[in-house]
């Protein structure tokens, strides 16, 4: 492969490899990256995936390339590769995080997340922020996913536009998808991981709550918020999950779910693993042939590579999960936002979700969708509610005991599998591990892709078997 299909293509393996062998230089790489954002970011294919370049990042690229000189970079196994974050993620290199809200769109924070600092001690460049849909897709009930009003309107390079729905890491999936970076951070809290990096063609991993730390990550849900990479292969999605993880004392969760940090597993012979298929409310919400016949390829070829396929393994409590709403995001997204508020020291005279509201309503030409989901969180009485307390309950029971853990012990299956993303809420609710990989294009012009997911914890064992799968369907990463 040569170093333009590396930078294009490759995997992080590969760049890092053509550094060590100086086939290209840190800076050289970061240049190409650059200039392909400047062709096709903005006046050129308009996709609007980045919404800050970082400032430093070419002194950066040369302090790399002197630490590689050096031969103190031996250790770095994300040495000059860059990276781009969502723009929730904090970084103290004067790049804005406006959690895709216009009101901070002047918020600049004072420390690194600990993700960011735990990825530049692997040597990794942070390269910019990326667009996201406003408040992680909690500003308004009717917004689609492509719009935010710091960043405006993402465009999806691999297919149609990011519709009302489709996840809040548009920015960082479109970014990987169009070649701008070789990974990207993502975060989900209910499909802003497996709707994006679906509907884009590319790898994206979701670890379980509590496996990668939050602390400097502006919140939506914490009893469901995970920070996860978008990657072009499931390989470069463990190497970046391994190395994000691990407890930290300014995320409690990470001490309390007690999950253990991921180290590199090895691929699982696909002879011995079992696949549950759930198809009530899963699998059966495919709505047309061509797609139930693209899934229907995939698990055929993973029977042929000696899986154990489980269909139906129907989720028991599905049917019951799929109209429900609660109170959990609501409740939880208001106390959470105004403690990152406060803990920012009210960035842009923003103490609380009140303040916003009402920065909001004085500025109505920044909110065109309006502000529906805000003014109902705002609405909500704390954690302390009875009502919140009952549902958050309620959600778990459904999604964990009646949910994933009963199919997979009904089918004694190791994972689970389902098109695209419509297992999110289920995986979400949960708070369990799910990955997803890129199969094909649809006869429709759209990407497809299928998602993998087991109970809380289990993500070496998702991660074990799904390098396996994508080696049965493997289609190469090709930028658009």
């Amino acid at each position: 492969m040569d170093v333009e299909q590396i930078l294009a293509s490759g995997s992080v393996t590969e760049l890092t490899r053509s550094y060590r062998e100086k086939r290209l230089s840190v800076r050289e790489a970061v240049e190409w990256y650059l200039t392909r954002i400047r062709a096709r970011n903005g006046s050129g294919d308009a996709i609007n995936a980045i919404r800050e370049v970082a400032p430093r990042v070419l002194e950066d690229a040369d302090l790399a390339d002197r630490r590689l000189a050096s031969g103190r970079a031996n250790d770095e196994p994300l040495v000059g590769v860059p990276v781009v974050l969502k723009d929730n993620v904090t970084t103290a290199d004067g790049m804005a995080t406006t959690i895709g809200a216009r009101a901070l769109k002047d918020f600049l924070p004072r420390r690194d997340a600990t993700i960011v600092a735990r990825l530049k001690r692997a040597g990794a460049l942070v390269l910019g922020k990326a667009n996201m849909t406003e408040f992680a897709d909690y500003a308004s009930d009717i917004m689609p996913s492509e719009f935010s009003g710091a960043g405006g309107v993402v465009r999806n390079p691999r297919g149609p536009r990011f519709d009302r729905g489709q996840g809040s890491s548009v920015g960082s999936a479109a970014s990987v998808a169009a070649a701008f970076a070789p990974f990207a951070i993502g975060g989900e809290s209910q499909n802003s991981i497996q709707s994006p990096a679906s509907a884009t063609g590319i790898v994206g991993f979701k670890p379980t709550v509590g496996l990668v730390s939050r602390a400097g990550v502006a919140p939506l849900v914490p009893s469901q918020d995970s920070i996860g990479p978008f990657a072009r292969t499931v390989e470069d999605a463990i190497v970046v999950a391994a190395i994000m993880s691990g407890s930290d004392a300014r995320d409690s969760i990470s001490y309390l779910r007690g999950v253990p940090a991921l180290e590199m597993p090895k691929t699982a012979d696909l002879r011995y693993a079992t696949i549950g298929v759930p198809r009530t409310a899963m699998a059966d919400m495919i709505e047309d042939d061509a797609t139930q016949g693209m899934f229907d390829k995939v698990l055929s070829a993973l029977a042929k590579a000696g899986a154990r396929i489980i269909d139906p393994c129907d989720v028991p409590s599905a049917p019951e999960l799929a109209p429900l709403r609660s109170s959990v995001f609501r409740t939880e997204f208001k106390q959470a936002i105004g403690e990152f508020l406060q803990e920012h020291r009210a960035p842009c005279g923003m103490a609380s979700l009140a303040d916003i509201i009402a920065w909001n309503e004085a500025h109505p030409e920044a909110i065109p969708y309006g502000q529906s989901l805000l003014l109902a969180a705002e609405a909500t009485s704390g954690l302390e509610d009875p009502a919140y307390r009952v549902d958050r309950l309620n959600d778990v029971r459904l999604a964990t005991t009646e949910g994933i853990d009963a199919a997979l012990a009904a089918g004694a299956a190791d994972i689970l599998i389902a098109p695209m993303g419509v297992a999110a809420k289920l995986t979400g609710k949960a708070g369990a591990p799910a990955l997803s990989i890129p199969i094909g294009w649809h006869p429709n012009g759209s990407r497809f892709g299928i998602s993998l997911f087991t109970r809380v914890g289990q993500d070496m064992r998702l991660l074990s078997i799904g390098r396996s799968v994508e080696r049965v369907v493997e289609s190469p990463f090709q930028p658009s």
